[in-house]
């Protein structure tokens, strides 16, 4: 019996292992590269379907989303203090991710998903100072392409 090419590349696809998503691993520090109370990186860009894992290296950080620095459709979260957390990201965009005990200090950090229009984005006035001056600075870093 003599298989057509388009049966071979049909029988290919239906047994090709699906496309395998990505972790990224997201440093939760009292003293980062970036000074005090940082996450590194402090910016990511992945794909939907990826997973960032938080990594309290020292005590007393978390990870939670930023209410108003969401995608639209896309659930908000918060970790536990001191605890490895893992997230996936299914809805493109931009995430804000601050440390609730530290946003005060700017402890936070953006994760774009995907194709995202980071010249509309509007952080919220609820934000402290120096959380709002470091997502302007990652926010200035993701149009740069870097």
């Amino acid at each position: 019996m003599t298989l057509k090419p388009a049966a071979v590349l049909l029988a290919g696809l239906m047994t090709a292992p699906p496309a395998l998503a990505a972790t990224f691993d997201v440093k939760m520090l009292n003293r980062g590269a970036d000074g005090a109370m940082v996450y590194e990186p402090d910016h990511v860009r992945i794909a939907p379907g990826d997973t960032v894992r938080f990594v309290p290296t020292h005590a007393s950080h978390n990870a939670a989303s930023v209410p108003g620095l969401l995608p639209t459709g896309a659930e908000a979260f918060k970790s536990k203090l001191n605890q490895p957390a893992e997230q996936t990201f299914s809805v493109p965009g931009l995430y804000g991710i601050q440390c609730l005990p530290h946003v005060a200090m700017g402890m936070v950090m953006l994760i774009q998903v995907g194709d995202a229009d980071l010249k509309t984005v509007q952080l919220p006035d609820t934000l402290p100072a120096r959380a709002k001056a470091r997502f302007a600075a990652q926010l200035n870093t993701l149009e740069a392409g870097q």
